[in-house]
C-alpha cells in the first residue's frame, strides 16, 4: 500500500525521495526490517495471549532428553510469522502482482490448514489433530489455485529476446529451470500436448500439487526441535530471494544466461517479509524455545516455500534446497516401511527391537544418541547453508 502513496507523491506532488519506492532493494530491505521489528515487538504480546488462553503443547513421552520440561511451552506461534510476513507485504509490495497475490493467498491458506490440526490438538483434546486426509485435501486445494493460475494467467509469463537489437517478446510457456544442464529449460507443455486441450492443465496442475504437498509436510516433520524449521526456512528463503532477484532483473539474466520472468522482481519483497520473519519468530523459538510454531506455522513455511519455487519455475532445485526437508520426511516414510517389513518377515517383536532408525524423523535419532538438540539444530542449519550455495552454484555450473 505504502508503495501506491509514494508512487503517487513522486508522479503528481514530485516529493523529493518518494521515487525510492520504485526500487526493489530499498523496500526488500524496508520490509525485512519490519518483519523483524514487528516479530520482537508484538512476539512476546503473543506468546502471552498464548499463555493465557492456555494454548499450550501438549508433549508425548518419547523418552527423550529435556522433552518433558517443554511440556506447556505456547504453540500456535505461527501467528508470529503470519503477522511479521504479511504486514511488510501489504505495505511495501505491489498488491497488483499476480506472484505477490499468489503467495498471499498460499501464506493465508496453508496457515489455516495448520491452525485447524492445532486447533483440534489443543482444544478437543486430541493428539492426532486434524485427519491427514482432510491436510492432503487442503493441500490439493492450494496445488489447484498455484497450478491453474500459473497455467492460465496472462501475467505469467517468460520474456524472449529476438533478434540483435534488444526486441523482446513476452510469452505464456510452462518452461522450467533444469539445474546442472547446459540447455537448462524444458516444456511442461510438451506433456499437456498428448492429452485433449481441455485436460492439458492437469500434468502440471498434478506436479504443482506434488511440490506443494511434499514440501509443506516435510517442513512440518521438520519442526521437531527448537529452531529448526524456522532457521532452514530462513536459509532456503535468503536462497529463493536471489534467484527472484536475478530472474527478475534484466542486466543479470542475460549475464547469467538465466531464464528473465518479468514482475517476478516482486518476489524479493515476500521473500525479504519471510526471511525477516523466520529470524524473528527464532528469537523467541531458538532453545530452550518460549514459543512453538505448531503446525500453523510449519505447514505454512512449507506451503509457501514450495509456491515461491514454483513461481519462479525452480521447483527442480527443491530436492537440494529443501534438502533438510527432504531427509527428514525421507526417513519417517523409510522408517514406517522398513518397520512393516520386518514385522511381517519377522514379526511384530523383532521389528520392535530392529528398527532403520532410534526413532524418527531423523533429528530424533540423533538426540536418542546423545546428541544434544542445540548441536543437531546448529549442524542441520550448517548442511542447509552448504546446499543453498549448491543451488546458487547452478547458476553458472551447467
Amino acid at each position: 500500500m505504502l508503495y501506491y502513496l509514494f508512487e503517487y507523491l513522486h508522479n503528481i506532488l514530485d516529493l523529493p525521495g518518494a521515487g525510492v519506492f520504485r526500487y526493489i532493494s530499498f523496500r526488500a530491505s524496508a520490509a525485512t526490517i519490519l518483519s523483524l521489528v514487528i516479530a520482537a515487538v508484538f512476539g512476546k504480546k503473543i506468546i502471552n495471549l498464548l499463555r493465557s488462553l492456555q494454548i499450550g503443547e501438549s508433549i508425548r513421552d518419547l523418552g527423550l532428553d529435556g522433552q518433558m520440561e517443554k511440556k506447556g511451552t505456547p504453540t500456535m506461534g505461527g501467528f508470529i510469522i503470519l503477522a511479521s510476513l504479511l504486514i511488510p507485504v501489504l505495505l511495501f509490495a505491489r498488491l497488483d502482482n499476480v506472484y505477490i497475490v499468489l503467495l498471499i493467498i498460499a501464506t493465508l491458506w496453508t496457515c489455516m490448514i495448520g491452525f485447524a490440526d492445532d486447533y483440534i490438538k489443543v482444544f478437543k483434546k486430541d493428539k492426532e489433530g486434524l485427519k491427514g486426509k482432510f491436510k492432503v485435501i487442503g493441500q490439493i486445494g492450494l496445488g489447484l489455485i498455484v497450478g491453474l493460475t500459473l497455467y492460465y494467467n496472462d501475467s505469467v509469463v517468460v520474456r524472449e529476446y529476438v533478434g540483435n537489437a534488444g526486441e523482446f517478446l513476452d510469452v505464456s510457456k510452462l518452461t522450467t529451470t533444469v539445474p546442472f544442464l547446459k540447455g537448462n529449460e524444458i516444456d511442461y507443455g510438451i506433456i499437456g500436448s498428448f492429452l485433449p486441450d481441455f485436460l492439458a492443465w492437469v500434468p502440471y496442475v498434478f506436479i504443482c500439487t506434488f511440490i506443494i504437498t511434499a514440501v509443506s509436510n516435510g517442513a512440518n516433520i521438520t519442526d521437531g526441535i527448537d529452531g529448526l524449521a524456522a532457521g532452514t526456512s530462513a536459509i532456503i528463503g535468503l536462497s529463493i530471494a536471489i534467484f527472484a532477484y536475478l530472474s527478475g532483473n534484466k542486466i543479470f539474466a542475460e549475464y547469467l544466461n538465466i531464464m528473465l520472468i518479468p514482475n517476478s522482481g516482486e518476489i524479493v519483497i515476500f521473500c525479504a517479509a519471510f526471511l525477516g520473519a523466520c529470524i524473528g519468530f527464532l528469537w523467541y523459538n531458538a532453545y530452550p524455545a518460549q514459543v512453538f510454531m505448531g503446525d500453523t506455522g510449519s505447514l505454512m513455511l512449507g506451503g509457501v516455500i514450495a509456491t515461491m519455487a514454483l513461481a519462479l519455475r525452480k521447483e527442480l532445485l527443491i530436492p537440494v534446497l529443501c534438502g533438510i526437508f527432504l531427509i527428514e520426511l525421507v526417513s519417517v516414510m523409510a522408517q514406517v516401511a522398513y518397520f512393516k517389513y520386518q514385522k511381517r518377515k519377522n514379526g511384530i517383536e523383532h521389528a520392535r527391537a530392529n528398527r532403520l532408525l532410534l526413532m524418527s524423523p531423523l533429528h530424533h535419532h540423533f538426540q536418542k544418541k546423545g546428541m544434544h538438540e542445540a548441536k543437531i539444530v546448529a549442524r542441520f542449519w550448517i548442511i542447509g547453508i552448504i546446499l543453498a550455495v549448491i543451488c546458487l552454484v547452478t547458476l553458472k555450473l551447467r
